[in-house]
């Protein structure tokens, strides 16, 4: 079994957390407590699981003592990254940010100590607070002079758009790696911030903003400061896709949007490869704690022991433990081949994804057209016929069938199951 390492930067790069930086000399700055950032735009009212890793790292590196600063996108977030972006994205109102930010936030206060008695307590910044007295010729004069248009043409985030002649890319969102830029600015004049951190494809931004200090430095005539980037490898789906806040099943950190039991059937449903690399990349168990966990789900694999240990620690870390418990409590229920008790169904309902019928007697098909179980009526016939729903844990294959007051546990609740994995309970709603 090989050795914890022995600094913070050894463990990230051990984990393969480090894929680009903008200087050598990032591993010695790290020697001292620093302040780091990462920003956040609030394009949804929730963040989703390729926002972990981010959060993740900013944890571990206030864990070694440095003070994380969450920078959520209330000015940035009005107009859009479009770093590898096939078209623009449509602007959100005023109102829509700000509803946005105080719903991801929650999930960043899930992550990171905010506790005041911490001496390296993390922080939230909103860089709206930057903007909102800066008219346009100030913008234009003491952010956009610093910034070649044709340096940034050239930037991998955003030449693709620049080639596309029928698309393009809109000043609006050309202009969004300037406001990056600056906030890494403000971050270092106002928090003595010195390092910026985020996903591969924001190199182009980061680079952006370390260049734009240099230069700003220069034209004030004071000693050039040296800011640092860094970024790590971006999640992504089995076909190679970034998760996105817009992409088709997307996994919400939210239980509203996620239940603590889908995130935790997610990982589960890992590949045994992403497994090792996401606890690598998402846990904080220690490298040698992965080691044995290999070795140990290496001898018999169909068992999932590493799916299982990083499904558990995810949820835990995003929803707390005893949602985690019940998590793996409904997993265990569900897929087990005995009766599903009363008792066990009531009390593990909650973090099921449920949807609310206002009557208890209603056809089978209906039911799993209207909670999602099936796209259509005429899947839902298909499946019953091929024996692939279930009610309660019993298979139905009469179409006809349909659900009366006897199927309500308690009068309460009914689980409908498709296959062996896909399930939806059926909550009944009360006057």
């Amino acid at each position: 079994m090989s050795a914890q390492p022995a600094s913070l930067w050894d463990d990230l790069k051990s984990r393969g957390i480090i894929y680009q930086t903008t200087s050598d000399d990032l591993q010695t700055h790290l020697n001292q407590p620093i302040v780091l950032y990462c920003g956040f735009d609030p394009s949804a009212d929730t963040l989703h699981i390729g926002s972990l890793l981010p959060l993740v790292t900013l944890r571990r590196f206030q864990n070694a003592g440095h003070t994380p600063i969450v920078i959520v996108g209330g000015a940035t977030g009005m107009i859009g990254d479009p770093s590898f972006k096939a078209s623009e994205r449509a602007l959100l109102t005023e109102s829509q940010v700000q509803a946005n930010i105080e719903g991801i936030k929650k999930s960043i206060l899930q992550i990171l100590d905010f506790s005041p008695e911490r001496k390296n307590a993390a922080k939230i910044i909103n860089n709206a607070d930057f903007y909102t007295s800066m008219n346009p010729l100030v913008f234009l004069r003491e952010i956009g002079k610093h910034f070649s248009v044709n340096q940034m043409e050239q930037k991998d985030s955003v030449r693709a758009r620049m080639e596309d002649r029928a698309q393009g890319i809109s000043f609006t969102e050309f202009s969004y790696a300037l406001l990056q830029s600056y906030d890494f600015y403000r971050l270092l004049e106002d928090q003595n911030c010195t390092l910026q951190i985020g996903a591969s494809d924001q190199w182009g931004n980061i680079t952006s903003g370390t260049d734009f200090i240099r230069k700003k430095d220069a034209y004030m005539g004071r000693q050039p400061r040296q800011p640092f980037g860094l970024t790590h490898p971006l999640i992504t789906r089995k076909d190679g896709k970034k998760f996105g806040k817009t992409e088709e099943g997307t996994v919400w950190l939210s239980a509203d949007r996620t239940s603590p039991y889908q995130l935790y059937q997610f990982f589960v449903n890992a590949s045994d490869e992403e497994a090792i690399l996401w606890l690598k990349y998402l846990t904080f168990f220690t490298l040698p704690e992965i080691e044995m966990i290999a070795r140990e789900h290496a001898v018999n694999p169909s068992l999932g022991l590493a799916q299982k240990k990083l499904a558990e620690a995810i949820v835990e870390l995003v929803h707390g433990t005893d949602a985690a418990k019940s998590a793996i409590q409904t997993s265990k229920a569900l897929f087990s081949k005995g009766e599903v008790n009363d008792e066990i169904l009531i009390e593990l309902a909650s973090s099921a994804p449920s949807t609310t019928v206002d009557h208890v007697d209603i056809a089978l098909i209906d039911a799993l057209e209207k909670s999602g179980l099936c796209p259509s009526k005429g899947m839902a016939r298909k499946e019953i016929t091929a024996g692939g729903v279930y009610v309660n844990q019993h298979r139905i294959t009469d179409v006809a069938f349909r659900l009366t007051e006897k199927d309500f546990i308690r009068g309460e609740i009914v689980l409908l199951r498709r296959g062996k994995k896909t399930f939806h309970v059926l909550r009944r709603m009360r006057s």
